[in-house]
Parts: C-alpha cells; structure tokens; sequence
C-alpha cells in the first residue's frame, strides 16, 4: 500500500503581519500542551511553556559558567519544543510507536513570518548537537526536568531517583553535571525556608 503523504501547508494568501500573528497564538498553545512524561512518574505537572522558560533561564546560567554565547544558548532553549504546538509531546513510551517530523511542523508554523530562516537554523543547530551552545541547552533541557525530579524526591516520590540517574546520564558538558550535582544535593526548599531571617520564624506571624 503507497503511503499518503500529508497536504501541504499554505499560508501564502495571508500577510507576514497576519502570519506573525498565527504564530503567537500558535506558541500560545503551548501553554496548554503538557509534558506527558509525569503521566509514567506519577506525580507533577507542567505543560511546555513552563519548561521552555525553565530550560532558558538555565541555558543562561551554563552560558555564563562555560563562557559560551549567552544569547544564543537561551535562543536555542526558547525555541527547542516550539513544534509541540503542533505534534504534541511524545514521552519515551509513545516514540517506541509514533514518529513526528519536527522540523516539518516547526517549518510550517513558520511560513510567511520572516523568521523561518533563523529559527530552522536554530532547530538544526540544536538537532546537530556541536555548537558549545547547542550543547549547553540540551543539557538545560534535562537540567530543567531535574529541578522538577529533585522536587518530586523531596516530596516522597521514590521512583524520581531512577529518573534523576537517567537525565544525569545524558547531560553532555561539564557545566551541565556540575550544576546537576548541586541540583541533586539541593532541598527544594532551602531558598525560602533558609533564606528569611531566623527570627522571622521566632516570631511566627509577625508579632514582636
């Protein structure tokens, strides 16, 4: 059986204003697109919005530790999962049987807005993994899912230490596992619960 190939997207009859547009309201979907691996952990929840921000600010911090393109490296974060507004997320289990062209979707949610060329230039860099900075933002990629597993441990989730070894695993610079080491050593709740002065909590409610 020949397989049917799926219609072409066109958004030519539409003006690059308009089109900009449909892609806002294209990125705002993914604020209501969810991370579907919690699904397996059993615990938390987040959609991809969130954890696009999350792995920006982080890409940020590992840019400056190892010297690399700050800008660049949160570029490469903010845009990483922009196709999911169209594929959806697929976690581990779903790709042993779905298969999605993400270049595909991301490339037609960008037709007609001038910024196809720059940001496919950023999905194959990140896609091709040798840039400093395509490096330090998949590794800010995993370092964000950390962040959310080390809560989920603190919390009495058990089975988010294997999950925690896994993303750890595929962390590829030093900055990555260094920040990863103190993520892991880290109680979630230290910067605010060490973080007032002590005798905030002496005086429980405010009172002198």
């Amino acid at each position: 059986m020949n397989k049917i190939s799926p219609p072409e997207v066109d958004m030519s009859d539409r003006e690059r204003m308009t089109r900009l547009a449909d892609f806002l309201f294209e990125v705002s979907m993914l604020r209501r697109t969810p991370r579907t691996g919690y699904q397996f952990l059993g615990s938390g929840a987040e959609n991809v919005a969130e954890h696009s921000f999350g792995a920006a600010v982080i890409g940020y911090a590992l840019a400056r530790m190892a010297g690399a393109d700050p800008g660049r490296t949160v570029l490469l974060c903010l845009f990483h999962d922009v196709h999911e507004a169209r594929t959806g997320d697929f976690n581990y289990v779903n790709k042993l049987y779905n298969t999605h062209d993400a270049r595909r979707a991301l490339a037609d949610g960008l037709k007609g807005t001038g910024l196809s060329q720059p940001v496919l230039e950023l999905h194959d860099e990140l896609e091709e993994a040798q840039s400093l900075e395509a490096s330090l933002a998949q590794d800010a990629d995993q370092l964000d899912l950390m962040v959310n597993l080390k809560e989920a441990k603190d919390l009495g989730n058990p089975y988010a230490v294997k999950w925690l070894e896994c993303a750890a695993q595929r962390l590829r610079t030093p900055q990555g596992r260094e920040l990863a080491e103190a993520i892991m050593t880290t109680d979630h709740t230290d910067w605010w619960f060490l973080g007032p002065d002590a005798c905030w909590w002496e005086r429980k409610n405010g009172k002198e």
